[in-house]
């Protein structure tokens, strides 16, 4: 009975502890999911290099491509003509895992004329050695 009405009392304090926590995290990866945007406009290498997991899986277009195919096609691409817009998203936290699911818009500039892509994702991010990082990730063109 004192074990039952201990566990009553404390609960809402495991549970509050359990939402800060988890509002945290849903808060970095947020952050992590628009610094991925902003490095991958700017060819930011360093940065995506740090955000990705070296055993990261990405399916883009239906295509498995690894961390290293990915930052050579980042890499070799011009600065100028990609920009990238994230739209809202929800970020599901359990544990060291979450997993973000959401969409953006991606503009391209090829020789003066402009293409604009809808995107939706979802990404799975694990927190290890003290940092979150990006092991898996979708992406697929949405037709509007």
């Amino acid at each position: 009975m004192i074990r039952s009405i201990i566990f009553l009392c404390c609960a809402p304090v495991l549970v509050a502890r359990a939402q800060d926590i988890d509002g945290t995290a849903s808060s970095a990866i947020r952050e992590l999911e628009r610094e991925w945007a902003e490095a991958q406009s700017h060819n930011n290498n360093g940065a995506l290099n740090v955000i990705l997991d070296n055993a990261v899986v990405y399916l883009e277009y239906g295509q498995l491509v690894t961390k290293g195919d990915y930052l050579l096609r980042i890499k070799h691409e011009d600065p100028s003509t990609d920009d990238v817009v994230m739209d809202p998203m929800t970020v599901r936290v359990v544990g060291n895992t979450a997993i973000a699911v959401g969409s953006y818009r991606e503009t391209q500039r090829h020789g003066g004329l402009s293409t604009a892509t809808h995107w939706r994702f979802i990404d799975t991010w694990v927190h290890k050695q003290d940092r979150w990082v990006l092991i898996a990730a979708g992406a697929t063109p949405v037709r509007e």
